[in-house]
């Protein structure tokens, strides 16, 4: 597919843009303006958004932003085992381009399979990148500068997620083969922590950099599993149907879950370990981010292709955006929310990357 023609003049590609509610895009190359997405009857105190969304690359799983490089990053990998193409791209925020790809290490000559990156976090702290390489049941630590591979860490079955808490300079990762929920020292590389929960499938991870707490989602079990980097033993708190990604409140206090099987977010409060809130997103509840300056949630639901918008203090929708086919993961940033989906697009089958930004409050 080839790139739209490009208008002879500034004034006439703003027009063209106000125009346009959905334009074919070339892979990686052009930002498509999905237009302005809000909830139906929205009150007039509620906000709109804006989705602006561009064909990345094929694979797309996961995605985190670096504040110290102010880049989303994200991972591939396509196939099963062996997987032979994978990629860590750096993707400029404001164009949604992609600045570099690096490719993992190979790990079988005679295949060509690659030690292939799903889940990634960063650590701008000591600006690495940090992925999860589950079909090697490893994980992985990058340059943020230069994109060079600088260490495999192994014994993580089936690892999922990873997340980075840079004041204790700790990275957490979930190991869903084993139900176990392994802290990595950030500096050394070298394993701090193990906890292994018999029967668990930890999926979802979130951290309190304050308390040094991890969270993760028990998938098979409808439970979150906290864990303290100061204590042998893990606390249990019931959370919603499926639960597999996490997100935590600005103070700590409040964990958010998005729940596959019951396409629902449910607001937990930590201390009181009980369910306070449950809101029906979207079918297939697969990952949630929260923006800490508002407040709000935003849950991305595979299998609607929406993500869904949510006051979690009045347990109100105010928004459901379109944000292709398969929405996989959702990160946001001041404010602006970004949604990777694998919506296999064209001939190439390309992945898109959406940027949620609010627009106005009436």
């Amino acid at each position: 597919m080839s790139a739209p023609r490009t208008p002879k003049s500034r004034t006439a590609t703003r027009r063209l843009v106000r125009r346009t509610t959905a334009l074919a895009v070339a892979a990686g190359s052009v930002l498509a303006v999905s237009g302005t997405a809000v909830a139906h009857d929205r009150p007039a105190h509620q906000p709109s958004y804006r989705v602006d969304t561009a064909q990345l690359a094929t694979g797309l799983y996961q995605s985190a932003y670096s504040e110290r490089h102010h880049v989303l990053w994200a991972t591939t990998a396509v196939g099963r085992p062996p997987v032979t193409r994978s990629g860590l791209l750096k993707v400029d925020p404001k164009t949604l381009k992609t600045k570099a790809a690096y490719t993992p290490p190979v790990t079988d000559q005679a295949t060509g399979a690659v030690e292939a990156v799903y889940g990634v976090a960063v650590d701008d702290e000591h600006d690495t990148v940090w992925t999860t390489n589950t079909r090697n049941n490893s994980v992985a630590v990058y340059s943020q500068r230069t994109g060079k591979h600088l260490a495999a860490l192994p014994g993580v079955a089936h690892a999922r997620e990873i997340v980075v808490d840079k004041r204790h300079d700790l990275a957490w990762a979930s190991g869903f083969g084993d139900g176990s929920v392994v802290a990595f020292d950030t500096r050394t590389f070298k394993e701090k922590k193990r906890v292994k929960v018999e029967g668990a499938g930890t999926a979802g991870l979130a951290v309190d950099t304050r308390t040094g707490t991890a969270y993760a989602t028990d998938l098979t079990n409808d439970r979150i599993i906290a864990v303290s980097p100061y204590k042998s033993e893990p606390r249990f708190i019931p959370t919603g149907d499926a639960p597999i990604g996490i997100e935590l409140s600005a103070d700590g206090r409040t964990a958010y879950t998005a729940n596959q099987a019951a396409g629902t977010l449910s607001v937990v409060d930590l201390r009181k370990g009980t369910v306070t809130r449950t809101v029906t997103t979207g079918a297939g509840a697969i990952s949630v981010a929260a923006d800490h300056r508002s407040g709000r949630v935003f849950v991305a639901n595979r299998g609607s292709g929406t993500t869904t918008v949510v006051d979690p203090e009045k347990g109100t929708v105010l928004a459901d955006l379109a944000t292709g086919p398969n929405p996989n993961h959702v990160t946001v940033r001041r404010g602006t929310a970004y949604v990777v989906d694998k919506s296999a697009a064209g001939a190439d089958r390309v992945d898109s990357v959406h940027r949620i930004s609010l627009t106005r409050s009436r």
